[in-house]
């Protein structure tokens, strides 16, 4: 999930906690990474919501973007819905703080594996189904109750789910929204796209995944967004296997984006995930000169987020919506690989 720019020349992170960390490979994906001082922010912070407010989604409340669509606005959030006592819960949950991220790679043995492939499964079966609820009318937080309930009736528990203090099972992000959209009131609209993360611990790994839909009649430009975005992330998986260096991802990404004059949103990141949510190393999606290679055995996620006009991101005072600073398009796509002595193996796929 996502961070976004302020006014400052900082980023605001979200799905973390109150503190900072740095890491020798920080991670993240939920979390705003500093490529410079490789630091990872871990902060909730709410330094300039007010300003947030009242600069954007105020003044910006009923304009209309691209002659046809109103900017993205929050709707109402319903309660946090319960998870049935036996279901095995994470270490971070009911805990307002984020947890740190974990350092070093986690190398994946048989048992390992065999868990990360089931809860990547049921992770991409969630999505898919969660993907054919998309229509015109249907609110986010009707998309939310139903992964909800699917997630926790195959005896798994959504990972989102009080990260932090994050209060729903799913990310839901409309149009300009780059990540992190709480599921909420407002419903669909005919021509809307929108980004569905999942998240889902099962047997104690976690499998992660997300994939933009389109909702109802869809016009030829954001047709053209979310087909190149999927793009680049097949193009990313592609060239992964052992040894290979994590830098190369970023440059298939940026390559692609800028043939098509896209912006890539370099705020969020891949990331380890496993047994821990986030964890080492961290994947950029734009061009690097990190270092690092892969490794057999381990398992990491690649998102990139792509955009129509700004890649700079702008959070809304809740504290987790991101969105395009000129409210313009995004669009991601994200999988849970492993890495294999082939090459690499999708574990999010049906």
């Amino acid at each position: 999930m996502a961070g976004v720019k302020s006014l400052q020349p900082r980023l605001i992170s979200s799905f973390l906690g109150n503190n900072s960390i740095r890491s020798t490979q920080p991670l993240i994906h939920l979390f705003r990474f500093d490529l410079g001082r490789r630091h990872v922010s871990m902060q909730l912070s709410r330094t300039f919501s007010g300003l947030t407010d009242l600069l954007f989604n105020r003044r910006n409340e009923d304009e209309v973007i691209d002659g046809k669509r109103k900017r993205l606005r929050p709707g109402n959030v319903s309660p946090r819905r319960p998870v049935p006592g036996h279901i095995t819960k994470p270490p971070y949950v009911d805990s307002l703080q984020a947890p740190g991220i974990s350092s070093g790679l986690e190398v994946h043995d048989k048992k390992g594996i065999e868990c990360m492939r089931a809860s990547g499964i049921l992770a991409a079966r969630v999505r898919d189904y969660a993907g054919t609820l998309v229509k015109p009318g249907v609110t986010t937080d009707e998309i939310d109750e139903a992964v909800h309930n699917m997630i926790i009736e195959n005896g798994a528990y959504p990972s989102p789910l009080g990260y932090g203090g994050f209060p729903k099972s799913v990310c839901t992000s409309v149009n300009e929204c780059i990540c992190h959209g709480i599921p909420d009131s407002r419903p669909l609209e005919d021509g809307d796209i929108i980004n569905i993360d999942v998240t889902v611990y099962l047997n104690g790994y976690h499998g992660d995944t997300s994939a933009t839909f389109f909702c109802g009649n869809v016009d030829e430009k954001a047709k053209k967004l979310v087909e190149v975005t999927k793009e680049s992330l097949d193009k990313a998986i592609s060239i992964c296997g052992p040894g290979v260096e994590y830098k190369k991802i970023g440059k298939v990404i940026h390559d692609l984006a800028d043939k098509h004059k896209y912006g890539v949103v370099r705020q969020f990141v891949g990331h380890g995930v496993g047994s821990v949510f986030h964890a080492d190393p961290v994947v950029l999606h734009f061009r690097n000169n990190e270092a690092g290679r892969m490794v057999l055995n381990q398992t990491f996620t690649i998102e990139p987020m792509l955009t129509i006009g700004s890649r700079n991101p702008i959070m809304w005072d809740d504290n987790w919506t991101v969105v395009t600073e000129d409210a313009s398009l995004s669009a991601q796509f994200e999988h849970t690989i492993l890495i294999t002595k082939d090459g690499a193996e999708i574990l999010t796929k049906c």
